[in-house]
Formats: C-alpha cells, sequence, structure tokens
C-alpha cells in the first residue's frame, strides 16, 4: 500500500507540473497574441476578436479595440460582426443539405427553382453557382454603373431583380473560375423556395439554432436593431476613421451577423458535423472542376488551401468597413477566426499569424523567400532585332494594357496607370519585371505568327498600334447611351477637349484614352468602356467592363 500511494504521489505530481507547464505556454501564447494585435489595443481604434480552437476546446477568445468609436464600446468575444462573404459557407452547407435530402441536384438548372431569370443564352446549374463557374455577373460593380453607391439601401429584392435582368454571362458557364456574389444570392433564393421557408428561418432553425450559435443570424431588414453590434470604419483621407454606412440584405453571398464565440461552435463542427452531417459536410469540400477538366480550389462557399504543407479550408469576407476570415486545418483539428471592423485591418494575415503561433512545429518549416528560378542567373543579350519585335501594345484585361517599349539593351513595360518598368531579359524570350515579381514571357502563334505575351498565365498577342483621337474626332462619341438591363442611362459628352460621361447619381466622370475605342473611366466601376460601331464606322454604343467579374455590359446609343 505504501509503495501505491507514493506511485500515485508520484503521478499527481507529474500532474501538476503538466498543468503547470500547459498554463505557462498558454499564458506565452496569450502574451504573443496580445503582440499582435497591440495597435489595435491602443489608443481609441476600431479592432479585432479573434478565437482559436482545437478538438472541440477554445484555446482563446479576446477582443481588442473598440466596436464603436463614437460610442466607446470595447470589442468582446460576444461583439456582434457583419462577417460578411464568410456567410457563403452557411449557404453551401444549406444547399448541400437540400441536396442530400434529394430536393435539390447540382446538375439541376437554376431556371427549375427561379423561371424569372432570363435567357441568359447557356444553362447554369447549381453546381455553377456553388463554385464560382457560372459567369453570371457581380453585383457589387454592376450595380454601382446601374446607379447605386454602396451606402444605399441595397435591398435583396433589388439584387434578385438585377439578376433577373441580366441577358448574357461574362463566359461560358463553366469554363471559368471567377467569383459572383450574385449566384450565392440566387441559391439563397433556391432555398427559400424549395423549402417554403424565408432563408433567415431556415438557417435560424437548421444551423444556427442546432449549434447554439444564439448571437447569429442572417441580418433580412437592415433597420432591425442589433445588441451588441460593431461598427466598421475605414481610414479617412487624413488617416482618421470615418463611419462606413450598412445598409445590405444581400442573403446567401453576405448579410450573416454573428461573433467570434459563435463561430467557434460552426468552426468546431467542421470536425465533428454534428449538423449537416458527414456526408454533406463532405460534399461542402468537394473542389468545382471547369468544362476542360481542371479542378478549381473553391468549393461550396470555401476555399481549399495550403499552408506550410498543411492542408486548410478558408474564407474572408470584406464589406462596409469589416474585414473577417476563417480558417481550419482538418488534420489538427484546429481553427481560428478573426473578425475586424476596419477596412484596413488584414484578417486573413492574422489569421495565418495565429495559426503560426499554436501550430509552429507541426507545420512545415516556412519556404525560403526567394526568386522564382526565371530570375536567378546573370542578364542576357538580347539581338535589338528580337527586342523591336517584342516592343508594342498587349491587352492584358478589361481596360488593363501595356505597352512595352525598346530601352536601349532591353526593354521596359509601362502598365495603365503605371510608371515604366524595366525588364530584364533571362533568355531571348523571357523578361524578369521586378516592379512586378514576375516575369513576362514572348512566344510566336503558331496559327498567324503574331507574337503574343504570357503574363501570370495570361496570354495576349500584341496589338496593332493606334492614335488618341483629336478633340474634334471625339465628337463622333458624344450621345445618350442606355442600357436595357440596368435601366440607366449615360451621357456623353466632350469637355476641354477630353471626353466625360454624365449620370443622375453618379456626376460627371471622365475618361482617358487607352487603346483604339477603348477608354478608361475615373471611377473604379468603369475600367473599361469600349465603344461600338456598325459596318460603316458609325459609332452605336459601348461595353463597360467594370472588371473580372462584370464585363461586357451593353448600352445603346439613343441620339
Amino acid at each position: 500500500m505504501n509503495r501505491l500511494a507514493t506511485v500515485r504521489r508520484c503521478v499527481a505530481a507529474l500532474l501538476t507540473l503538466a498543468g503547470i507547464a500547459g498554463a505557462q505556454d498558454q499564458a506565452r501564447l496569450e502574451h504573443r497574441v496580445d503582440s499582435l494585435f497591440a495597435a489595435q489595443a491602443q489608443g481609441l481604434n476600431p479592432g479585432v476578436a479573434v478565437v482559436v480552437v482545437r478538438d472541440g476546446k477554445v484555446l482563446l477568445h479576446k477582443g481588442y479595440g473598440y466596436a464603436s468609436l463614437e460610442n466607446r464600446v470595447p470589442i468582446t468575444p460576444t461583439t456582434v460582426f457583419d462577417v460578411a462573404s464568410v456567410s457563403k459557407q452557411f449557404t453551401g452547407l444549406a444547399v448541400a443539405m437540400l441536396i442530400q435530402d434529394g430536393r435539390i441536384k447540382l446538375t439541376d438548372d437554376i431556371h427549375k427553382y427561379i423561371p424569372e431569370l432570363g435567357d441568359l443564352g447557356h444553362t447554369v446549374t447549381i453546381d455553377n453557382l456553388l463554385h464560382h463557374t457560372s459567369g453570371i455577373r457581380d453585383w457589387p460593380g454592376t450595380l454601382s454603373v446601374a446607379g447605386w453607391r454602396y451606402d444605399d439601401v441595397i435591398s435583396f429584392d433589388q439584387i434578385l431583380h438585377f439578376a433577373y435582368g441580366q441577358r448574357s454571362t461574362n463566359f461560358v458557364p463553366g469554363a471559368e473560375y471567377t467569383y459572383s456574389n450574385t449566384g450565392f444570392n440566387l441559391l439563397a433564393e433556391t432555398v427559400q423556395r424549395v423549402t417554403g421557408q424565408p432563408f433567415r428561418v431556415w438557417t435560424d432553425d437548421h444551423l444556427f439554432g442546432p449549434l447554439g450559435m444564439t448571437d447569429s443570424h442572417f441580418r433580412d431588414d437592415h433597420t432591425r436593431v442589433i445588441p451588441n453590434r460593431a461598427s466598421g470604419y475605414t481610414r479617412g483621407p487624413g488617416g482618421t476613421y470615418q463611419a462606413v454606412a450598412n445598409n445590405l440584405t444581400a442573403l446567401g453571398s453576405s448579410s450573416l451577423f454573428s461573433t467570434v464565440d459563435d463561430l467557434a461552435k460552426w468552426v468546431m463542427n467542421f470536425d465533428d458535423a454534428k449538423v449537416g452531417g458527414a456526408a454533406a459536410m463532405a460534399m461542402t469540400r468537394t473542389r468545382g472542376v471547369l468544362n476542360d477538366g481542371s479542378a478549381i480550389p473553391y468549393a461550396f462557399g470555401i476555399v481549399n488551401g495550403d499552408y506550410r504543407g498543411q492542408p486548410n479550408v478558408n474564407h474572408s469576407g470584406g464589406w462596409a468597413g469589416f474585414s473577417t476570415f476563417v480558417l481550419h486545418f482538418p488534420k489538427q483539428r484546429f481553427g481560428v477566426v478573426v473578425l475586424a471592423n476596419a477596412a484596413n485591418i488584414n484578417a486573413g494575415r492574422a489569421a495565418y499569424d495565429l495559426a503560426d503561433m499554436y501550430l509552429d512545429s507541426e507545420l512545415a518549416p516556412r519556404a525560403t523567400v526567394a526568386q522564382s528560378g526565371v530570375t536567378k542567373g546573370p542578364a542576357v543579350s538580347v539581338a535589338p532585332a528580337t527586342l523591336d519585335r517584342y516592343a508594342g501594345v498587349y491587352r492584358l484585361g478589361p481596360g488593363a494594357y501595356t505597352r512595352v517599349r525598346r530601352n536601349g539593351g532591353t526593354l521596359e513595360s509601362q502598365a495603365t496607370h503605371e510608371g515604366a518598368a524595366p525588364m530584364t531579359p533571362r533568355s531571348d524570350t523571357t523578361f524578369w519585371v521586378d516592379g512586378y515579381n514576375a516575369p513576362m514571357i514572348f512566344q510566336r502563334n503558331g496559327a498567324d505568327g503574331r507574337v503574343q505575351l504570357v503574363y501570370r498565365g495570361v496570354r495576349s498577342p500584341r496589338l496593332d498600334e493606334s492614335t488618341a483621337f483629336s478633340a474634334s474626332q471625339l465628337v463622333q462619341f458624344a450621345g445618350l447611351y442606355e442600357s436595357d438591363e440596368l435601366q440607366t442611362r449615360y451621357r456623353v459628352e466632350v469637355k476641354d477637349g477630353a471626353l466625360v460621361m454624365r449620370h443622375p447619381r453618379h456626376g460627371t466622370i471622365a475618361l482617358t484614352w487607352l487603346w483604339g475605342n477603348d477608354f478608361g473611366g475615373a471611377s473604379s466601376f468603369m475600367r473599361s468602356v469600349e465603344f461600338q460601331r456598325d459596318g460603316a464606322g458609325k459609332v452605336t454604343g459601348f461595353a463597360v467592363n467594370v472588371d473580372e467579374r462584370s464585363r461586357n455590359i451593353q448600352f445603346a446609343k439613343r441620339e
């Protein structure tokens, strides 16, 4: 008995020492986390709420900074944030659950559930919407073209009405992976029609309620009072913070309000799938596949990633001053949530910094920051005739051009609205550009022999040179232009020798010539305004390209 008692005392002592060591490790980690967010914790600033979970337990949950600068209310783990696009993973699981119930099929045409959607010229499936391969235009940029401002009331019905009015897609569905909030709004509407319940009610009953997420809901009324809600902020011109209006109702793609304490329960559900079930959860991790058979990282509102040799799933969010990120490492049963109420805070970077702190020894060594193999070795000499052959204009995307010019024994690239960037030759065809941290590669097109530029995977044939229009020539573009799809008008005029666009809500937007009939607008949603002509050369309209998400929005010239 004495020997047994001695053994028990030794075991108890070892357990006590282990507990002390564990508490000390936790205290050291918490101190490092405090240091990470020291800038937010000092003074009257917006900030962040963070939670770290592992094996079904909360390791840390804290708040830094202020939820309301006006009222000096500190951020806590129960502060309610607009989590923005982090919302999409909830929509993805909702659809997956209905698929498991046999009420929706991935291959279903969206028109089966929403016949009001116009003829897009192609079949768009539920699968396309879930994986951002539909080609349906994104509403934030496109509604801006239509006259909306981000501080307007933007209702769910208005977003749906915009979607119903589309008559074409950015690309053939399945041909590309390009993010579209509109696709997830259509999925939320599909859930409503299939279940016969409002999206908020269904998600309350089937997701938030069962998980005990009592402070979470999809906001379907922008006037509703939300207790403990954080305000969103952005930096003003003088460096001071300004409040950002948030009158959006974008069910499915955004508009989820939640706390880090609630989202801790959501992330822990990734491991045990108590809500949704294993089959639906596995489905939400299935990457999309393009028409050419290539896989994409996106799956049902979540991104499949890899960090320091370990797979993870993640998603970011950003809207109205909020910056959010959810990160989960399935092998480690480890998750991080960072919610910030200032647009200048990088929630994603903070989430990975926290993963470094808590998982460092379980992750592969950090990759040595080294230049691509393209940059290694000395610069080579390239024949002047070869350099001259590469010089010219290349279109990299909507409203984005680069002009490659000869500069002595090498080349330089000047992209739209940027200064000239030297190009260092590494071979007769490959040039490294420090300013872009990437190579630019020149090739011959096999079909016609025309030189083409390969930059970040995009192939751009060299364009024929063109010259800017004189003031007298600009008159041909003047007139009233209307979009039936967006039900809005712009008047184009010549002012002080340059083109401008006028709109009742946006005022005057200056246009700058880019190439050919393509002009760039001073507003962010007018990256490219490309005028169109008939067979006789008469201007008949223009197409607006906001960005990759919203392309080829047609306007016809009315007068």
